[in-house]
């Protein structure tokens, strides 16, 4: 078994600025070692530790999905030390990618049932995973309708748009993006996610909801659900914002007696229910 101190020699296939403020910046990462690439076996909402020599590592959501491959997608918000020194990396240099670690959306349990995913901002990451796997040839017939709302402040701040415009052309998902307030030169839906979620209506019946954004935006969003007949074992969560060392050591990821890191970072609405509200 290998060592999960020792983070993955990587390589940056390629790399694109995703939002207008150029804070948000994707890379895609390809193993050195084709051993090692077949030995990072993930599962949609899991996340790593991107590590750059003399600079430390960062906990990030894998944003790829298994059935794209073995290269690696993460989009990294410049907030901090090591995420400046990333931002500054070319296509061409070296890092590492530890992982993957925590828990991952129940994609077993989720089949034959309709899935609502609600996403906001830059916590689109993991749902974007989960979107690639859900719609692969192999799995689309393994579950039934889907919802995916994503909103964000502005359109230039919406991650993956060439994507979810190609969702937005098939028949077997609704796809509903939204930005907060009226845009020049947009045409799409105006209104904050949870505005979104309230007129669509999605019902409780055989299905799953999947949740992934700013915790006031769980907040706000949660009470609609309750409101529609949802229970809180149908609503799952992520809690990316809580993610620190990945295996629970450090102990900054705790909520309660729970460790994000390594219990998490994906509950049911349910099990954080049993928690202190810190989340």
């Amino acid at each position: 078994m290998r060592n999960t101190y020792i983070p993955y020699p990587v390589r940056i296939k390629e790399t694109q600025v995703e939002t207008e403020d150029k804070m948000l910046k994707s890379f895609w990462l390809e193993f050195l070692n084709a051993d090692d690439a077949k030995a990072f076996d993930y599962t949609p909402g899991q996340f790593a530790e991107l590590s750059v020599s003399g600079y430390g590592e960062i906990p990030i959501g894998i944003a790829s999905s298994p059935t794209e491959g073995e290269d690696l997608l993460f989009t990294v918000n410049k907030v901090g030390h090591v995420t400046n020194r990333l931002h500054n990396m070319r296509a061409g240099d070296v890092m590492g990618v530890r992982g993957p670690l925590g828990n991952s959306y129940p994609l077993e349990e989720m089949k034959g049932k309709n899935i609502v995913i609600v996403a906001g901002g830059f916590a689109v990451t993991t749902l974007r995973s989960t979107m690639n796997w859900l719609l692969h040839p192999d799995h689309r017939g393994d579950y039934g309708d889907i919802d995916f709302v994503y909103g964000a402040r502005t359109p230039g701040m919406l991650l993956y748009t060439d994507e979810w415009s190609q969702w937005q052309k098939r028949d077997d998902v609704k796809v509903h993006i939204t930005v907060d307030q009226e845009f020049p030169g947009w045409d799409g839906l105006v209104g904050f996610g949870v505005d979104i979620v309230k007129q669509i209506k999605p019902q409780p019946d055989n299905a799953v909801a999947l949740i992934c954004g700013p915790p006031i935006m769980i907040r706000f969003t949660w009470p609609v659900f309750e409101e529609l007949g949802w229970t809180t074992e149908q609503v799952i969560l992520s809690l990316e914002n809580r993610m620190k060392c990945g295996i629970g050591i450090c102990g900054r990821c705790n909520v309660g007696g729970e460790y994000v890191c390594k219990d998490g970072p994906v509950f049911t609405k349910a099990e954080l229910d049993k928690l202190p509200a810190e989340y």
